[in-house]
């Protein structure tokens, strides 16, 4: 088997176009069609549907893929093992959900490209569900991820616990509303929420469907100091960390409610698939630091 085809398919799968894949690659998209059908001829068997946008694999075409990232990855971990230096090289794809982006992107990745400076590490943010379901997929190395409290990542993956991520609500400072209230109170009110995918919205839906309660919407919004403006000026309730409203520039226009009946968290994972080979040291080293990065925010 020529890797170079496999590399190719693999590309194709995780990127969907031929495009794309060679673009990543640096390869004309007709040497990456060529791979492609040198891999098939080998293999006997047709692999990707070419009728689908975006491109998707056959029934033979995953089991292809599954084995062919594990494959590839041995060949890295070989590679690294058997280098005089002893250095770990290649690539270290790792996601990390928006919620943890500034703990994780700060002295947790500094450390890893300081104590690896022959590792390429390419950081994908996205939301907790997509995360964790790419690393299942081998489409990413690691993940940091933040799920609701009491859900756990897929027992196929290997899950650090990193502790509970507690959360406030929080309302214009002028806004007439009891500094304690409980859900009924706050169903009555608008949000001012992130976008679908993210483990605090989703557990406040949770809760909210269990009591039967609306769970009106009135901005979803990426950014959470674009989403604590809104809400200073009167647009409804939003949910953010004590971090992040301690370090807000709006925080003397907002003011903190406190609920009886609930104490929102989420709970931050860090995932990936066995065995990590080559990358256990560094997901280790940024596991650990991104546990005390926290830890550090909870205490300040």
């Amino acid at each position: 088997m020529n890797t170079h085809d496999l590399v190719a398919f693999v590309a194709v799968v995780e990127t969907g176009s031929i495009v794309a894949a060679s673009a990543r690659l640096n390869l004309t998209q007709p040497g990456v069609t060529r791979r492609i059908q040198n891999l098939e001829e080998m293999l006997g068997a047709q692999l990707l549907d070419r009728l689908s946008k975006p491109l998707k694999p056959t029934a033979a075409g995953h089991e292809a893929y599954e084995q062919g990232r594990r494959l590839l990855r041995m060949l890295d971990d070989l590679k690294s093992g058997v280098a005089n230096d002893g250095v770990v090289r290649g690539e270290f794809r790792l996601g990390l959900t928006p919620f943890l982006s500034e703990a994780g992107l700060t002295a947790p990745l500094d450390a890893v490209r300081a104590e690896f400076p022959a590792l390429a590490v390419r950081v994908v943010s996205g939301w907790s569900p997509n995360q964790v379901e790419r690393v299942s997929r081998n489409e990413l190395d690691a993940a940091a991820v933040c799920l609701p409290d009491g859900a756990v990542p897929p027992a196929d993956l290997v899950a650090d616990d990193l502790g509970a991520q507690p959360v406030v609500f929080v309302v214009a400072r002028d806004m007439k509303i009891p500094k304690s209230a409980d859900l009924e109170q706050l169903s009555q009110m608008s949000w001012v929420i992130n976008q679908d995918g993210c483990g605090f919205r989703d557990a406040l839906k949770r809760r909210f469907d269990a009591e039967h309660l609306p769970f009106n919407i009135a901005v979803e919004a990426l950014d959470s100091e674009l989403r604590l403006s809104l809400v200073a000026r009167g647009l409804g309730v939003g949910l953010v960390t004590p971090i992040a409203l301690k370090r807000s520039a709006f925080r003397d226009k907002l003011k903190a409610v406190k609920t009886r009946d609930f104490n929102p968290a989420v709970r931050a994972w860090m995932v990936h698939r066995a065995p990590a080979g080559r990358l256990a040291r560094p997901i280790k080293l940024f596991r650990d630091g991104l546990e005390g990065e926290l830890q550090a925010l909870m205490r300040a």
